[in-house]
């Protein structure tokens, strides 16, 4: 395992990958345990307001990412200098997915219910990243054969067939999965395989005319809401805090 472990990180850019995701979640951690401690008034934390101007942290995490990722670009993929850029960048990366939602809205939304959205945002990143260094590579190039990779038509037409795919998943309202689906084909295979989300443009365009795919769609988002949407919110007001304007738990009520 440990032998596994150190030819596995010693590919180009695995190391570099793992220090950044590592400082990214740190940071993130780091992060949401202050600004929980700052609005419990505990501990000797406090909000930056020079001139009285609120200086949020994606403003810093914006400056550090834009740092570490044009460092990264000039160190190459080994060395030192790769190692400081990937942890720099990730420290940036981890203060921006912190008010993600602030960026998404174009207002301080970090308290409120909306703000569990960079929750949601880190997560999924995280995902992403273990993924990668997990061994998947981007629209599932990687696991062709050795001779289909000697083809460049075989290798293209995965790439399109995968990118339909997720594509297809986005209109049908599902992010995560095409996010997902990007990295893992056979994921964006199943989300565009499966009914669309009420609402989503697929839905309102194809689903117009059939009432009973629009039913089935409803009841299987109430029933996935139904059975999700408590143990989703515990574990978000477990990582960042319960939001000041958070509903009462109670189960979703069916659409129509």
């Amino acid at each position: 395992m440990g032998h596994w472990f150190q030819h596995d990180i010693s590919e180009p850019g695995k190391l570099p990958t793992l220090l950044a995701l590592a400082s990214f979640v740190l940071t993130f951690l780091f992060t949401r345990t202050v600004t929980r401690l700052i609005r419990a008034g505990k501990g000797p934390f406090r909000n930056i307001t020079p001139g009285g101007l609120h200086i949020h942290h994606a403003v810093p995490g914006v400056i550090l990412t834009v740092i570490g990722g044009f460092g990264a670009v000039g160190s190459g993929r080994h060395g030192v200098g790769a190692a400081v850029c990937a942890v720099i960048f990730g420290v940036g990366a981890g203060l921006v997915l912190d008010e993600f939602a602030l960026i998404l809205h174009l207002h301080d939304v970090y308290w409120t219910e909306q703000g569990r959205q960079s929750v949601e945002a880190v997560v999924l990143a995280t995902a992403l990243a273990l993924l990668v260094l997990s061994g998947f590579s981007p629209l599932g190039v990687a696991e062709l054969t050795p001779g289909q990779q000697q083809s460049r038509g075989s290798a293209i037409l995965t790439i399109l067939v995968n990118f339909v795919f997720v594509l297809v998943t986005l209109l049908k309202g599902k992010l995560r999965m095409a996010l997902v689906g990007t990295l893992v084909p056979f994921v964006a295979l199943i989300g565009a395989l499966r009914l669309a989300k009420p609402g989503s443009l697929y839905a309102r365009r194809l689903y117009a005319r059939r009432p009973r795919a629009r039913a089935r769609a409803a009841l299987r988002a109430y029933r996935r809401d139904r059975r999700w949407s408590g143990p989703r919110r515990r574990l978000q007001d477990w990582i960042g805090g319960t939001p000041d304007d958070a509903p009462e738990r109670r189960s979703p009520r069916l659409p129509g």
